[in-house]
């Protein structure tokens, strides 16, 4: 430092001397950035400032002078750098990025510290991106960004939406700028492995639990993949679960339900979606945030979101949480609630829509296997809902409060959350293999189908069994485990998931609330007439009264048809039955639908003869 020392303010502002003894070190890279700093640091202390921009510009005098390229430093020299890069021909300080050019002079590709500091390759797509570091001002900041958009001298624009110094001026230099330098520092820049997404990793483990797996995702998943975390406590947020499970049996379903999605690719089932549904003051809500709290941040808008978006945003939503539960609060929420019923067989069936590139192809489709936890105010199924909708919703509604203290859970959830869901991962990541979970879902699917339930409703079922069985294992240990009699109440039975079913009693319950339509009046509209045990309504009228229930007239008859619920006849010419039979309605012949009434609804119409 003596040498350092000797130099005064004047020596800075008049001489070239501690200029020419810096310069010195000019074919010892090492001694150069060593003296350079000793050097900033004296001139700072006597208050002149900005001393390496003034021996750049002594280095670029020189340069002028002699008429050579002198390099006053090939590395990176960026106060606070991550790491320390080759630049070649490049100058990379403080004071920006800069290229000297025979003909223009110094050029700029940034005004300021920009450099890439990790390379991350998507273990899904293989695809590349750089994390770039750069600063403005005291702060260093952090941006990924593709290599597509990197090396494009319009794409590179996008950067300028995170404050980077890039234009329409300056942009060709800033894609050479970044393409050098990663060329020259392949093996200098660390390499990592990224996802873009939450759940199993082939070969990797579980997201975001596998280490050093780092997030490449666009940033308005960052706040959602970032919530996954563990915060808090984790005993207390155990005493509270086993609390709640010692209450009412909707809270304990929603919470096995929300282990159960992990294990919907492990046993190789289909998605499926658990809603809760009941009153203002039900506490579905709070019943939400506990099951999110088993993996993640409870908080609205952080894990957990609502039904207001599009089908488009909830599809993306699904294909990031990949296998942990999308949950939705607020069905009341949706303005079309009947098209829903499309979002429910793309969020159950676990695969997005197909969508082409602007650059041709396909672009990447969404997928997902996982259990979708749901709240609103009123069932999502409505009366003439899909049977494949109804099949894969269970429904649970809320009789009765959940929680005796909603506020306590809220509050302590909020606090604590997250230390479950990663405990249940490494359990199941511990297990040599899938069989004795299999065989634990296996008998709980073989007790619920023996009842009346369909098989997709028994397969989402003994999934939450399962979970709930694995989790009382691992976790809880309090014995207090779910059994078949819990949920079965809550799945449906085949003959309320058959579309067709319900069509046929809505039918019936519109010929029974329209019965004056059905007799020959001077003023009314005659939709048909009774006959002993059956019902003939006007072809047209028939078709009409599905299409108001939401139904195919056609499907319809063809299932009646094959019940035997429908008289039918022959085509003249054919041996082809036709669905219609030639009615004679007042004066008219008209084309019918002759349809049989349940049994024991024959008196309700007047059909039964006294002696009956």
């Amino acid at each position: 430092m003596d040498e350092i020392a000797k130099f005064t303010y004047d020596d800075f502002v008049n001489s070239t001397e501690p200029y020419e003894y810096i310069h010195q070190f000019q074919n010892d890279q090492f001694r150069l950035i060593r003296e350079l700093e000793k050097m900033s640091k004296h001139a700072n202390d006597l208050k002149f400032k900005n001393f390496k921009k003034a021996y750049q510009e002594y280095v670029k005098s020189l340069e002028l002078k002699s008429g050579d390229i002198v390099f006053s430093g090939n590395v990176t020299q960026f106060e606070g750098q991550e790491l320390e890069l080759d630049c070649g021909q490049w100058r990379a300080d403080d004071y920006g990025i800069s290229l000297y050019d025979n003909r223009l002079g110094e050029v700029f590709a940034c005004n300021h510290p920009i450099m890439p500091v990790e390379r991350l390759v998507n273990i899904d797509t293989g695809t590349e991106k750089l994390k770039l570091a750069y600063r403005k001002g005291k702060q260093w900041k952090h941006v990924i960004a593709d290599k597509k958009t990197l090396a494009g001298n319009n794409s590179i624009l996008a950067l300028a939406e995170v404050g980077i110094g890039v234009n329409s001026e300056n942009s060709r230099l800033m894609v050479r700028y970044l393409h050098d330098i990663e060329s020259f520092n392949y093996d200098r820049i660390p390499e990592k492995n990224s996802v873009s997404r939450l759940g199993w990793v082939e070969n990797e483990g579980f997201s975001p639990y596998v280490e050093g797996l780092v997030f490449d995702g666009l940033d308005s998943f960052r706040g959602f993949f970032e919530s996954v975390a563990q915060r808090g406590d984790f005993s207390t947020w155990l005493e509270l679960a086993r609390e709640m499970r010692k209450g009412s049996v909707p809270a304990r379903i929603i919470l096995a339900a929300s282990f159960s999605s992990v294990l919907v690719k492990i046993i190789g089932e289909l998605s499926f979606i658990v809603h809760l549904w009941g009153g203002t003051e039900a506490g579905k809500t709070v019943g939400l945030m506990l099951a999110a709290s088993v993996w993640a941040n409870p908080a609205m808008g952080r894990y957990i979101h609502t039904f207001h978006g599009t089908s488009v945003s909830q599809e993306l939503s699904a294909g990031f949480v990949g296998n942990l539960p999308l949950i939705l609060d607020e069905f009341q929420m949706l303005k079309n609630k009947k098209d829903f019923e499309q979002t429910v067989y793309m969020l159950c069936e676990g695969i997005g829509k197909g969508r082409g590139a602007k650059s041709g192809g396909l672009q990447r489709t969404q997928t997902w296997c996982n259990c979708t936890l749901s709240s609103g105010e009123m069932p999502i199924t409505m009366y003439n809902t899909g049977g494949g909708a109804v099949n894969r919703i269970v429904e649970v509604e809320c009789r009765e409060r959940l929680f005796s203290d909603p506020r306590r859970v809220a509050d302590t959830v909020r606090k604590n959350y997250g230390h479950a869901g990663r405990l249940f991962v490494e359990k199941l990541m511990e297990q040599e293999d899938a069989e004795e979970i299999r065989r634990i879902y296996k008998k709980f699917y073989d007790e619920i189908s023996g009842s009346d339930t369909t098989e997709k409703q028994s397969m989402a079922g003994a999934l939450i069994l399962t979970a709930d069985r694995l989790a009382t294992r691992w976790i809880f240990q309090d014995g207090m485990e779910l059994g078949v009699s819990d949920i079965s109440e809550f799945l449906q039975t085949k003959k309320e998931v058959d579309v067709n079913e319900r069509a046929y009693n809505f039918i019936c319950e519109t010929v029974a609330a329209n019965v004056n339509r059905f007799h020959i009046g001077e003023n009314n509209e005659v939709w048909g007439k009774f006959e002993t045990g059956t019902v003939c309504i006007i072809r047209s009228i028939f078709g009409k009264i599905c299409e108001d229930g939401g139904f195919s007239d056609r499907a319809v008859l063809s299932w009646m048809e094959r019940r035997g619920l429908i008289e039918t006849s022959v085509k003249k010419g054919t041996e082809k039955a036709v669905p219609t039979k030639l009615k004679r309605i007042g004066e008219n012949p008209v084309r019918c639908v002759v349809m049989r009434l349940p049994e024991d609804e024959l008196e309700d119409y007047g059909l039964l003869d006294d002696d009956d």
